[in-house]
């Protein structure tokens, strides 16, 4: 016979009771936060509203008409068809026995990594700001960089073409290449599948024997560049003063260096010149 269930007790009911009017409370605050952040946002006073409901309206408009394109039903169509190709082809992967290798080398990997990118985080960070910063800088030079990508391309443009070609009409040619290459290897392959495991398991007792005296030497580097550290600080800021000193002399030769080839550009271009431009006669004296 079944037993019929006790009643809660009144610590119990004063919990629940408790616990959802706690929770009731905090539904209330974030429905009143939300309904603030809707007010401040569609505040009618300046306009910002009404404004920024027309740009939702006109937005999700042109996103309706866009999705029912052609173009966009077929990457629709595309893009589910990929997701359902990976359903079906990751359920036995999961199950296949290399996963379970594959998980516990992605686990190692993340453990292993996780203070390594926690160490590189600041450097990485700080290399991407001046990263971006070269890139600012080197802007300019962008467009003649893109003009030489693009003739470049038109001129092996050819070379492909004929490349493709002669590797279309080659077929045959290629496919006994293939055929007898895989024939000349598939014997070596136990071979070598041996040899590989040897090498292995030398490769390892030598990794094995040589790790204590590179533990030592790196002991020893590290102690070697402690006490040289301030030879070491000396030496580049020797270094730097020189650059420094150098700085001013490079800047006067390379401006020398550049009116001196502009002068040259000139004349050069003045003695190329047309014969109805005799009349003309252009003179740069260098600096």
């Amino acid at each position: 016979m079944a037993t019929i269930p006790s009643f809660p007790g009144r610590q119990d009911m004063l919990r629940v009771a408790r616990s959802t009017t706690d929770i009731t409370g905090q539904l209330l605050d974030t429905a009143g936060n939300i309904t603030r952040i809707a007010i401040n946002t569609l505040d009618p006073r300046d306009g910002s509203g009404p404004e920024l409901l027309r740009v939702l309206r006109r937005t999700t408009a042109e996103l309706a008409e866009a999705s029912a394109s052609p173009q966009a039903q077929e990457a629709f169509y595309r893009m589910v068809d990929t997701l359902t190709r990976l359903g079906a082809s990751g359920a036995p992967l999961a199950t296949h026995p290399v996963s379970e290798p594959a998980q516990a080398l992605l686990t190692a990997l993340g453990d292993g990594l996780l203070p390594v990118l926690d160490a590189v985080g600041p450097a990485v960070e700080e290399i991407a700001a001046v990263l971006g910063e070269l890139t600012e800088s080197a802007s300019p030079l962008l467009p003649a960089a893109a003009g030489a990508a693009a003739g470049a391309l038109l001129v092996l443009t050819p070379v492909i073409r004929v490349a493709a070609e002669v590797l279309r009409d080659s077929s045959p040619e290629l496919r006994r290449i293939a055929d007898a290459l895989t024939s000349a290897l598939a014997p070596l392959m136990p071979l070598q599948a041996a040899l590989a495991e040897r090498a292995a398991t030398a490769g390892a007792g030598v990794v094995r024997t040589a790790l204590p005296p590179l533990a030592d030497l790196a002991e020893a580097a590290a102690a070697t560049t402690k006490a040289a550290r301030p030879l070491l600080i000396a030496g580049e800021e020797l270094l730097v003063a020189g650059l420094e000193q150098l700085q001013p002399r490079l800047l006067t030769a390379v401006s020398r260096t550049g009116r001196l080839v502009r002068a040259v550009a000139v004349r050069v271009s003045a003695a190329v010149s047309p014969a109805a431009e005799h009349g003309v006669v252009v003179a740069v004296t260098p600096a």
